[in-house]
């Protein structure tokens, strides 16, 4: 039974990425024997999971039917749960977008927060004419850490009351199927690296700033959590503000300088004016001293946080993303400041994924949980990596 399950995981694996692929040509990459596999494809075909999609061409003698994953054939939905907006995408079985929503986030936070996201999940999916008992499993991004044992979400000043509610159990009550949570960036970095075409960098951080600050780091191709599943927590990094203070104990010494509030505060406090971030960005445009004083010393904050990053963990690339960081003057910013303080060029760049980055992370650990689960029926030890569909596919 093992060996057949391995089979199966197998002959999917080779259709997934290399379909449309004749059974032939499954045989060969797999090792498998033609009769082994023609049995596979045909309990796959019937059971709607692969399907047929014309003959083989160019070929001397007999054509060859060749197979491909039927997209239709189940859905995900991913979550971006922020501290200002809740994104849902609703991805079939190849990772392309079927539909999405964008909400506020309830500001009243807690349980809340859980009903806005499971009404939005059933909102996404009859925006789509389908029906939620074929979706199957649901990954939703957080701006903090998941507590395992309670499921609550840690380190997330953010969103109000979500420290004190089991997400994950509250979310699969309401929509009765699968949820699993991971941090917000986590899954940008996991996305960036699925589907921003970084697939070559095996050694990646994405650093997120917007209304807080965080980093994903992928090292050797995997994502480092660390024992307590907070690695990338740079916020509690002791640069800018004092880390002694209660105030840092509560978000962080680095995110109290680098974030969206930082900048609005630090640009009060130099010019008794009052604006918000695309104000401070508009008047550093126009030549405003304050503004410029401010995007400089707050990118100068992230660039030492980025260089120490670099310092320990040696990545091929650094990928900026969130609302404030993929600004491209802000961009141009750190990229300056990492310079002037480390020996070595470093790789900077933003996101080529933009606001979706957290939702493709989503959708590849949700599709990776589907085909495992479906295709490999839980078997441990094995894995099945899902192919990126094309970036141009992955938005409503």
């Amino acid at each position: 039974m093992i060996s057949r399950r391995m089979s199966r995981s197998a002959v999917i694996q080779a259709i997934a990425s290399f379909g449309p692929v004749s059974r032939a040509s499954v045989a060969k990459i797999t090792g498998l024997s033609k009769q082994t596999v023609s049995e596979i494809v045909a309990i796959l075909e019937s059971e709607g999971w692969v399907r047929t999609v014309g003959q083989t061409e160019g070929h001397v003698g007999r054509r060859a039917v060749v197979y491909e994953i039927s997209p239709s054939a189940a859905t995900v939905a991913s979550v971006d749960l922020g501290g200002t907006k809740v994104r849902v995408a609703l991805c079939d079985l190849t990772g392309n977008v079927l539909a999405e929503r964008v909400e506020p986030t309830e500001r009243s936070g807690g349980i809340n927060v859980v009903e806005q996201i499971a009404r939005m999940v059933r909102q996404t999916v009859s925006d789509h004419a389908g029906s939620l008992g074929d979706l199957h499993i649901a990954v939703v991004g957080v701006p903090g850490v998941p507590d395992p044992r309670s499921g609550a979400i840690l380190l997330a000043p953010n969103i109000a009351g979500i420290d004190r509610i089991d997400l994950a159990g509250s979310l699969r009550e309401r929509l009765g199927f699968e949820v699993f949570v991971e941090n917000d960036v986590n899954l940008a970095a996991l996305g960036e690296h699925w589907l921003g075409d970084r697939g070559d960098d095996e050694n990646l951080v994405f650093i997120s700033i917007g209304t807080g600050i965080g980093a994903g780091i992928v090292v050797g191709g995997n994502l480092l959590r660390g024992s307590c599943g907070a690695a990338g927590e740079i916020g509690f990094l002791p640069f800018g503000a004092d880390p002694f203070e209660a105030e840092s104990l509560k978000i962080g010494a680095l995110e109290r300088v680098s974030a969206k509030s930082a900048i609005i505060d630090l640009y009060r406090s130099l010019s008794n004016r009052t604006a918000d971030v695309p104000g401070v960005f508009d008047a550093a445009g126009e030549g405003d001293a304050a503004a410029i004083e401010t995007l400089d010393e707050v990118a100068r904050q992230i660039a030492r946080a980025a260089t120490a990053i670099v310092a320990v963990v040696d990545p091929s690339v650094i990928v900026i993303g969130g609302s404030i960081g993929s600004r491209d003057e802000f961009l141009d910013r750190i990229i300056r400041f990492v310079s002037d303080c480390y020996p070595r060029t470093v790789e900077i760049g933003k996101s080529r994924l933009g606001d979706h980055a957290t939702l493709a992370g989503g959708a590849s650990v949700a599709l990776s949980h589907l085909h495992i689960s479906i295709f490999a029926e839980g078997q441990q030890g094995v894995e099945i990596s899902v192919p990126p569909p094309a970036i141009e596919n992955f938005r409503a």
